[in-house]
């Protein structure tokens, strides 16, 4: 007896933005946090007792974002995305409760950390399946729906964040999550229908395992070098050096022998890859861990509630949403890429050179016009490269290089939040406890006091010692930026030597034969609709009528290059 074929996935254009409306649920879900958090991260840090190791929340959220992504990649590649983006969705809503009911610092550092597990898988699969479904050359113009989840975040997630730590608690922040997660899970699991398959070769295991244990060494590393309780001469710092070594060879030895490695060396050697990839590390190192910790400098500086603080950053949004949407049209008209990612990182590097000459006393309508042109800056490279990087390589490997070149963007980001971040806050605590030393306090108390600083509790302080905090936050933050920019002019230059090729124009489902789009799929679905109509009519007239044939309509329409579909295999 024969099994039956499956059969293909109908790519219409009613069944892409079906698809897309549980992609957009997911992005919603992990922007709103991530625009919430930011706002109520000073009031956190101070109830939970840890301004001095703030940095931790931001690095450890980025670890875990960083470890998984290229296994959601991979496995999304062997096994299908589906089920791993409902996992992904559900974790995330589960760390985010965890975050809500924490007690202390680090245990809120743990559930944040779970947090990234899931947000990282989110952002890939997502980025992922937009590829699986529309072609390189028509991807531009869905960024207008994107741009409009990120803006409605960006403006949703201060004035929450604000209102949850001025009205309510900072818990809120989390507690938000649980029926927006719940919502997100269940429109995913209804509306993405995507195949599922199954793996033909050994899941690569040890590739995972050295990976991650390169990932944490690489990140723990850089943070304990710039942190004043290790230093770069500790016993501990140099071991944490040498396991980064150690573990990033093996890492290369198993690949190099693993029969499906889940970041396959081939790809290295790839130039255009390989230069969108770099153009996202360096990225990442120069302007991620710039916008890190502007939040709490605004909030702690400008003396507002936290959610105008938080609308602070607004311009910095709204360039990001307008360059990316204005780039990705432009991509979808012209086929052509190249002058974006030089455009945003010219951008970019002028607002940082603006952002060296921040004071207690600068004007926030100054700070927020810097933020306006670092954001258009952005907006012109993110989205940019990781189309590059997806068009760069065959249709079989669209979520690795998805993952593999968001991967490498987070390892900077991480890592320059870590390097820059306890460079940023090591400056901070000294600052703040010379101002209480300064004020009369003793030593320990002026510990205690940096260590539980909140902006609440700024405003109850005398003039003066407010005064000098402020000064405190802006002496420790502009400097910064001056170690940011050389990695910012190195990634112009890569920008200016990348190389520019044709756009693919089948989406990547299609090109591996797993779905129908075009005017077949709309043809076909045209049919099937037909034929269940004229079933249900003979059926309501004579009774009993022969079953229709089975036409699923699970896809959308893409025309390949030359016009014809290929035939789709059997779908586990």
């Amino acid at each position: 007896m024969t099994t039956p074929q499956p059969t293909p996935l109908l790519l219409t254009r009613r069944r892409i933005w079906i698809i897309f409306s549980a992609l957009i649920a997911g992005m919603f879900l992990s922007s709103l946090d991530q625009t919430i958090v930011g706002t109520a991260m000073p009031t956190i840090v101070g109830n939970l007792g840890g301004v001095e190791h703030q940095a931790w929340i931001t690095s450890a959220y980025l670890l875990a974002t960083t470890i998984v992504m290229p296994i959601y990649g991979k496995f999304g590649d062997v096994l299908g995305r589906r089920r791993l983006f409902l996992i992904a969705i559900a974790v995330f809503t589960l760390a985010s409760i965890g975050c809500a009911f924490a007690t202390d610092f680090w245990t809120f550092v743990l559930f944040r950390a779970a947090q990234g597990l899931g947000g990282g898988g989110m952002m890939i699969l997502s980025q992922a399946i937009i590829a699986d479904i529309v072609p390189a050359a028509e991807r531009g113009k869905y960024l207008g729906p994107l741009g409009a989840v990120f803006g409605l975040s960006a403006i949703g997630g201060p004035l929450l964040g604000g209102f949850f730590v001025d009205h309510l608690s900072w818990r809120w922040a989390f507690y938000i999550n649980i029926p927006i997660g719940i919502a997100a899970f269940v429109i995913a699991l209804l509306a993405l229908t995507l195949p599922n398959k199954k793996a033909t070769k050994p899941i690569d295991v040890a590739g995972v395992i050295a990976l991650s244990l390169a990932t944490t060494c690489l990140i723990i590393f850089a943070d304990f070098g710039g942190d004043s309780d290790h230093g770069w001469g500790a016993v501990e710092t140099w071991l944490l050096g040498a396991g980064l070594v150690l573990s990033a060879a093996a890492f290369v030895l198993i690949e190099s022998r693993a029969a499906d490695p889940i970041i396959p060396l081939t790809l290295f050697r790839n130039p255009t890859f390989m230069n969108a990839t770099a153009i996202g590390l360096t990225l990442g190192i120069g302007m991620f861990a710039a916008i890190g910790f502007v939040p709490t400098f605004l909030q702690m500086s400008s003396g507002t509630s936290a959610a105008v603080s938080g609308l602070l950053l607004l311009p910095m949004m709204v360039g990001l949403i307008g360059t990316s949407i204005v780039s990705g049209r432009e991509i979808t008209r012209t086929g052509r890429y190249k002058l974006f990612p030089i455009l945003g990182t010219l951008l970019a590097a002028m607002a940082m050179l603006a952002m060296t000459t921040l004071e207690a006393g600068t004007a926030l309508w100054l700070i927020c016009g810097y933020l306006l042109v670092f954001g258009a800056g952005l907006g012109l490279i993110m989205q940019v490269i990781v189309l590059v990087a997806q068009n760069a390589v065959t249709p079989d490997l669209i979520g690795t290089a998805t993952s593999t070149n968001n991967y490498f963007r987070e390892v900077g980001a991480a890592l320059g939040t870590a390097v820059f971040g306890t460079i940023f806050t090591t400056r901070l605590t000294e600052g703040l406890t010379d101002v209480f030393t300064g004020a009369g306090a003793s030593a320990g108390a002026a510990a205690r006091a940096t260590a539980t600083l909140d902006p609440a509790t700024l405003q109850q302080l005398p003039t003066t010692v407010r005064e000098g905090i402020v000064a405190a936050y802006a002496d420790a933050l502009a400097p910064v930026f001056w170690y940011l920019l050389p990695f910012t002019a190195i990634a112009l230059i890569l920008a200016l030597v990348l190389k520019q090729i044709p756009l693919a124009d089948v989406a990547g489902l299609i090109a591996r034969g797993e779905a129908i789009g075009g005017e077949e799929a709309e043809a076909l679905e045209a049919a099937h609709r037909s034929s269940s109509l004229q079933a249900s009519t003979s059926a309501a007239a004579d009774g009993p009528a022969l079953p229709a044939p089975a036409a699923r309509s699970d896809v959308v329409p893409i025309e390949g290059r030359d016009g014809h579909q290929p035939r789709p295999p059997q779908l586990q």
